[in-house]
């Protein structure tokens, strides 16, 4: 665990940290947390689920 209070940062700048900290646990899981609460958010688990949802994605865009 590190002295950064990386609750502190912005969304950028936890990426940022994380990126470059890879062995803080926690400040990984937190930006996973924060991740996680976005709207609209869509957990995949194989390719062909990708390309179901980014055709979605695709096919709602050019209706708009």
């Amino acid at each position: 665990m590190s002295n950064t209070n990386y609750q502190q940062l912005t969304e950028v700048e936890l990426k940022k940290y994380v990126k470059q900290h890879p062995e803080d646990e926690d400040a990984f899981q937190y930006f996973l947390a924060i991740m996680r609460a976005k709207p609209g958010r869509v957990v995949v688990s194989t390719e062909e689920q990708a390309v179901i949802e980014f055709q979605k994605r695709i096919q709602a865009e050019s209706t708009h």
